[in-house]
């Protein structure tokens, strides 16, 4: 589908789609060397979504000037504008269409600066976290995020989509982790509120408001973010439990075992560690009894032995006294990387694919009562449906995927309710940690209601009159050159 011109701009489409002459002005702004199109930009890995790549033209500005050079041209020319990071995002935040410009910060990749008395970091937005965090870390230090994306996941895409994942139980969200922001707006204008200090109430905290935002507001170009310390070698065990309740017991006893750090506890479904284990090979995980329940649970504890023996003694005494099933110390770090691959690998959807995929928050004290609820609304509406289950039982974040023999990709839309029942009257959410982007667009119109979409919608048109940035995601799209047939995508639903 071609992109038109917003109403009232006259200029015609040339022949590959775009406004005649914007693809010329563009290359004038970056340089040759700042585009990619064709067989160059088919060439790279589209990440989740297959559709991520579908605009056909990338634009890479390597500053922030170029950076805003390129989305007022976008403004003025009526052209749909979707940054773009690792491309890691599970709800179609970066999905693109023809006539659409994909702007990639892949060449803002500096570390500006690391301050070790202030524990602070300045980089640019095309940052890898992996890289942030190896960078830092040779100051003893740490980002304070950490998920299994770290290798691709870009600091400008964690940002915007306020990541969470491992850590998030004891450093918060990107949102407790961003201190400053720089920030390019859809007509070319620069927001720096570079910051570098947590105490800041110099009038409404703009920056607040591009956190999560995946991109609708403005293109996020640099950050400071608040280091923390480094983390200690951590001691970790696979626990299978048959009630989530004694899994989770075992965290808030860990969390106040003296001489111990609690540093994951991440929850697996007993179907999601078979499987998993049987996929990657893993025999004395594959060979466990089944359970309804794993939990991967690691530690920090003192230089001496002290915290190392209470930890193994909690476990013994769970073990004695029934509470825990099973469990598995590994016993080099062969043995504990392999059980982190079982739980940052998607066996599932080699095995199953064509599954939907959701991203829930439950109050810790409500969680098993929610999860036991989902399962007995699957059953009632298709008893061949299987819920599989990963997720950061500390915070209460988990991920659930429904899957079946069969592709189920089209019946997103009948099985969200399904999981979503209740979510409110317990104090959860149904978008924890991956955003909305396209694939939970009529999910939040029916979260907050009439009066808080069109709250959102204005805050939209402040930073975005014309709609041009990342069109048809979180908000539904409406009718305008920029945002054609950008309306929520059932081809973006599931994972």
């Amino acid at each position: 589908m071609r992109a038109a011109p917003l109403e009232g701009n006259r200029t015609q489409l040339g022949s590959d789609g775009y406004p005649a002459g914007f693809r010329a002005a563009l290359e004038a702004v970056l340089g040759a060397e700042g585009l990619k199109t064709g067989a160059a930009l088919a060439s790279l890995d589209p990440g989740i979504h297959p559709r991520n790549l579908r605009a056909g033209l990338m634009a890479r500005p390597a500053t922030t000037a170029a950076t805003a050079a390129v989305l007022a041209l976008a403004n003025r020319h009526g052209v749909g504008v979707v940054a773009q990071g690792g491309r890691t995002g599970l709800a179609g935040g970066a999905v693109t269409r023809a006539g659409q410009l994909i702007v990639s910060l892949d060449r803002m990749n500096r570390i500006e600066s690391v301050s070790v008395r202030a524990r602070t970091a300045t980089v640019e937005a095309g940052v890898t976290l992996e890289r942030l965090e190896e960078a830092v870390r040779a100051h003893g230090l740490g980002v304070g995020i950490d998920l299994g994306a770290r290798g691709s996941a870009t600091i400008g895409g964690l940002v915007s989509t306020n990541a969470g994942g491992i850590d998030a139980f004891r450093y918060g969200t990107m949102r407790e982790r961003v201190l400053g922001l720089e920030v390019v707006l859809a007509d070319g204008r620069v927001l720096g509120e570079m910051s570098r200090v947590r105490k800041d109430n110099a009038g409404l905290a703009l920056r607040q408001l591009f956190i999560g935002a995946e991109g609708t507001l403005g293109v996020v170009t640099r950050a400071v973010l608040a280091l923390v310390d480094a983390r200690r070698p951590a001691r970790a065990a696979l626990v299978l439990v048959a009630e989530l309740d004694a899994a989770i017991d075992l965290v808030r006893t860990l969390e106040a075992l003296p001489g111990v750090s609690l540093a994951a506890a991440e929850l697996m479904s007993g179907n999601h560690l078979a499987l998993t284990a049987r996929a990657l090979g893993i025999a004395n995980v594959a060979a466990l009894a089944p359970a309804e329940y794993a939990l991967l649970v690691a530690v920090a504890t003192d230089a001496d032995t002290a915290g190392e023996e209470r930890f193994e003694d909690l476990l013994m005494q769970g073990l004695e006294s029934g509470r825990l099933a099973d469990a598995v110390l590994p016993k080099n770090d062969l043995e504990a990387r392999d059980l982190w691959r079982m739980r940052e690998d998607w066996a599932v959807d080699r095995a199953r694919p064509g599954g939907l995929w959701y991203d829930v928050s439950v109050p810790v004290d409500a969680l098993a009562g929610y999860l036991a609820a989902v399962r007995v609304r699957l059953r009632a509406h298709d008893p061949t449906l299987d819920l599989y289950t990963v997720g950061h039982l500390a915070d209460g974040n988990v991920h659930l995927t429904v899957n079946a023999e069969a592709p189920i990709t089209a019946r997103y839309a009948a099985i969200a309710p399904l999981i979503y029942e209740d979510l409110k009257a317990l104090g959860g959410s149904f978008s924890a940690e991956h955003g909305i982007g396209t694939e939970k667009v009529a999910a939040l119109e029916a979260w907050v209601g009439a009066s808080g979409i069109g709250l959102m919608r204005a805050v939209k048109a402040v930073f975005d009159p014309a709609g041009t940035l990342n069109p048809g995601k979180v908000l539904r799209a409406r009718a305008s050159a920029a945002t054609q047939g950008a309306e929520e995508d059932p081809e973006a639903s599931g994972h």
